[in-house]
């Protein structure tokens, strides 16, 4: 594997990187132990086992932030976890983890012009009337370049890393190997199915050939749209891929220095991109973080990176989605159990707290209950911490989720984040019944769940 920086940059040596992640299960087990000692000098249980989660997720976020490839994209989705743990010890992962995609080091020019050789041939040059070395943007396997195709288009091209595929596949044996961490938050957990299906996911955006059809899917169904932009795919061959580029704000700055009505406007544009997506093409989005949506000077939203994307929804939802609109909206707490155990959201056989379930659910389901609503870190962080705080009286660590929801369940938090990061205020209910109005049939005709 070819080292690509030194100092501080992240760890790209397979023997490293495995080395860091075997560590996790290994100093979990040494805390276990420590932990039996400490029972015995008097200390509590519950103390005891708070102590053990608290530092298991400070280690996990710590080697996690370290590492790139898909891994790296891992820590960011579990990066939500820091909103449950104390403010002093989350800060310095979740800051590490939110700086994941800048701070992978740059390839040299020399290393550049070799990819584009090896992908495209020794006449690479040819297909460009100009090409720049160097990165204009980092992507968690790879970085992107500016050029101008030979019809004198402008265009970005995205390019893997050397050695990247196989780094990525030697990070995901370690973090099955590592899975059964998971079950410090959610002891109830498919953590074996649910591993799975997130490798299958960070597996597939290694393939770029797939990516190239994602995205002509969705150019083709938002061609001509009003409101999105989503670039055309000139280009494909092996480990590089090339689109229109786009020129537009990115969302960190409309987050920082937006007014609220441009926040509320884009946040919502946001999720109509992700919901419509559904209708228009069957492909779920699932990746919508700030990073890959800009605005563009005619105040359309455009989109990039559609290397996360899969054929949505699979049999099953639809009718999930029903039944659980239904019970929240029209029924009570047996009537979410049921929806709960039909849908093998918990075991059939698991006995749990279905008041404190449906106490839950309703408050994570109020954006979706009133006419307008304003999402805020504030409010996602009281999500968070009703969902993964550490107690074993906790009912969400008693649940489950199908795999196959997996995609889905990433595409909604990420979501959500990038609207709490937005404050985006808005009529979610009417957006999600726009897209699916199935739910609308749901919300205002009630039906017995049997």
């Amino acid at each position: 594997m070819t080292r690509l920086g030194s100092g501080n940059t992240p760890p790209v040596r397979s023997s490293v990187r495995s080395a860091k992640l075997a560590a996790l299960p290994v100093a979990y087990a040494g805390r276990q132990a420590a932990g039996v000692g400490k029972r015995l000098l008097g200390r509590s249980p519950q103390e005891i086992d708070r102590d053990i989660q608290l530092r298991t997720a400070q280690h996990i976020f710590e080697v996690l932030g370290e590492l790139k490839g898909c891994v790296a994209k891992l820590g960011q989705l579990l990066a939500i976890y820091g909103l449950a743990l104390p403010r002093d010890v989350a800060e310095p992962y979740t800051a590490a983890l939110s700086q994941l995609q800048d701070s992978a080091p740059a390839m040299l020019p020399s290393m550049v012009h070799a990819v584009m050789a090896e992908q495209l041939g020794a006449d690479w040059r040819s297909r460009f009337r100009e090409f720049d070395a160097r990165r204009a943007a980092a992507a968690s396997i790879g970085q992107v370049h500016r050029a101008v195709w030979h019809d004198g288009r402008q265009v970005a091209v995205k390019l893997m890393y050397p050695g990247a595929r196989a780094s990525i596949e030697s990070d995901l044996v370690q973090l099955r190997r590592i899975s059964l961490l998971a079950t410090v938050f959610l002891s109830g957990a498919d953590v074996k199915g649910v591993t799975e299906a997130i490798c299958d996911g960070l597996l597939a955006e290694l393939d770029y050939a797939a990516e190239a059809r994602h995205q002509r899917a969705f150019a083709a169904a938002y061609a001509d749209d009003p409101e999105f932009c989503v670039p055309n795919v000139v280009a494909q061959h092996g480990d590089v891929l090339i689109t229109e580029w786009l020129d537009g704000t990115p969302l960190t700055r409309i987050r920082a220095s937006g007014s609220q009505a441009e926040r509320n406007r884009v946040g919502m544009l946001t999720l109509r991109f992700v919901l419509s997506g559904w209708a228009r093409n069957g492909l779920l989005y699932a990746d919508p973080h700030p990073g890959n949506f800009r605005v563009l000077p005619d105040g359309r939203l455009g989109i990039v990176d559609f290397g996360a994307c899969c054929p949505w929804p699979p049999a099953e939802f639809d009718e999930f989605a029903v039944d659980y609109c239904t019970a929240i909206a029209h029924g009570g707490p047996r009537d979410l159990e049921l929806v709960a155990r039909r849908h093998g959201f918990v075991d059939s056989s698991r006995v749990f707290d279905i008041d404190a379930l449906f106490t839950s659910v309703l408050a994570a389901s109020e954006p979706f209950r009133r006419s307008s609503y304003r999402i805020t870190t504030p409010w996602l962080r009281t999500q968070v911490l009703r969902t993964t705080k550490l107690e074993l009286s906790n009912v969400a660590r008693q649940l489950t989720m199908p795999a196959e929801f997996t995609p889905f369940a990433r595409s909604t938090l990420t979501l959500i984040g990038t609207l709490s990061q937005l404050e985006t205020e808005g009529p979610y209910r009417d957006e999600l019944v726009r897209w699916l109005p199935r739910l609308e049939e749901a919300i205002e005709a009630p039906r017995r769940i049997s």
